[in-house]
């Protein structure tokens, strides 16, 4: 019986191991976007340096003609006091939009939340751009130093950087959702983003190098 056991358990091993490779695809790419944009020392980095936590957004894309719309996936980290982070919490973006546009666009996005009313706000099940009043978000070019005062009387900061014909970023009406169920596979248990984002729920050893970068560029 319990040879019949083990040998079910290793079985699934590699089902669950792929489970995760969707998971994990998307952690990567968000460590690379945090190494890429926040490589140069300057505003976003001294900005995470007194974050309360960061989402970052590795790919929204943006197609359109007439009828348009944009989506992706993001994982929010938290910042913990003396200077870690915690693992990801794994989001939705998406909206739709109707009237005369054309173009595709490429983004990446970094969100520096830099208070607790927009860490709850993001920790949401679900969080609409532009929607409520009482959290501000400044929108910055990646590389442009832009307006220190409008970024520190922001609860978040959104640097961002775009490939295609769209002239910019636009995030009013898009809707941020959390993923519980990419929570449960990559962390084996149906983690909320609170758990994982302010109790510092959940490990899975796929996320160091996101948070060595992160602790790197906020210590260093």
């Amino acid at each position: 019986m319990i040879r019949i056991l083990f040998a079910a358990v290793v079985a699934l091993l590699p089902l669950a191991a792929h489970a995760q490779t969707e998971q994990q695809a998307l952690v990567d790419r968000a460590t690379l976007s945090v190494q890429e944009m926040l490589a140069e020392p300057g505003q976003a980095r001294s900005l995470v340096q007194k974050s309360k936590g960061v989402l970052i957004c590795p790919r929204i894309f943006k197609a359109g003609f007439l009828l348009g719309g944009q989506g992706g996936s993001c994982v929010l980290v938290g910042h913990v006091p003396g200077g870690g982070w915690t693992g990801p919490a794994f989001y939705g973006m998406g909206s739709g939009s109707f009237g005369l546009q054309a173009g595709v666009q490429d983004s990446e996005i970094i969100f520096i939340v830099l208070t607790n009313k927009g860490l709850q706000a993001l920790m949401n099940s679900q969080f609409k751009f532009g929607a409520d009043l009482g959290i501000a978000i400044a929108t910055l070019g990646a590389g442009v130093q832009g307006s220190t005062t409008a970024a520190l009387r922001a609860d978040i900061v959104a640097f961002s950087r775009s490939r295609g014909l769209y002239a910019g970023v636009s995030l009013e009406g898009s809707i941020l959702g959390a993923r519980t169920e990419w929570n449960q596979v990559y962390y084996g248990q149906p983690l909320t983003a609170q758990q994982i984002v302010t109790q510092m729920q959940g490990r899975n050893p796929g996320d160091a190098p996101l948070r060595e970068t992160l602790t790197r560029l906020s210590t260093g």
